[in-house]
């Protein structure tokens, strides 16, 4: 369980084929401290910690699998040697609750529309597939690439959905969201909340 409040970024330093994909990520983290079988969220995607290191270079790393299914589920290209992911450990009881609920488990692939600066701020436009269409609502929460954000607009579309987002500075300033770029394609959890219900509604349909 997580809070979609980044504590770290890191950075993809291999990807290799072992089965599935083992991905070593460089991190900030201070790794003795991190057990194995514990759980990061990495750009909202919640990964087991198979090996764990320091490098010559004296920073840590820390090495996930990652499965075909999980690729199969998330942004293309945030695997790839370079990447920059969002980080954040595993909630632990007693723990601030900064952001929302999130499980880092990803519903579906977003698409950044258009990004405008107002104010210092940036005004984020993003588009989704209508099956996010009943789970996007207005001051509604919603997680990108493992960030808790809040929802300021929503308009349906042929497409599915478009919502409007707004990323503070310091927002970007601790997040990828510093070079996020018109077209590129994020990770997106929709409110575990909002899951339910829509769960419920349909059985209540079937009643």
């Amino acid at each position: 369980m997580f809070t979609g409040i980044v504590t770290d970024i890191g950075t993809v330093e291999a990807a290799d084929r072992q089965g599935d994909l083992h991905v070593r990520v460089s991190t900030a983290y201070e790794t003795a401290g991190i057990d194995l079988g514990a759980s990061i969220s990495c750009s909202g995607v919640c990964l087991t910690v198979v090996d764990k290191g320091v490098g010559a270079g004296g920073g840590g790393w820390v090495a996930f699998d990652v499965s075909g299914e999980t690729i199969g589920r998330t942004a293309p290209g945030m695997w790839a040697s370079g990447r920059k992911l969002n980080l954040e450990r595993a909630l632990r009881l007693g723990d601030e609750l900064g952001g929302h609920i999130v499980t880092g488990h990803v519903d579906g692939i977003g698409t950044v529309k258009a990004i405008e600066e107002i104010g210092g701020s940036h005004h984020v436009v993003l588009l989704a597939g209508p099956e996010l269409a009943p789970y996007v609502a207005p001051k509604g929460s919603i997680t990108v690439d493992g960030v808790s954000l809040t929802v300021n607009a929503v308009r349906d579309t042929a497409e599915g959905v478009e919502f409007d987002l707004n990323i503070i500075p310091h927002t970007a300033a601790v997040t990828t969201f510093g070079a996020l770029e018109a077209g590129q394609a994020v990770n997106l959890e929709i409110d575990v909340l909002a899951r339910y219900l829509q769960r419920m509604e349909a059985l209540r349909g079937k009643a």
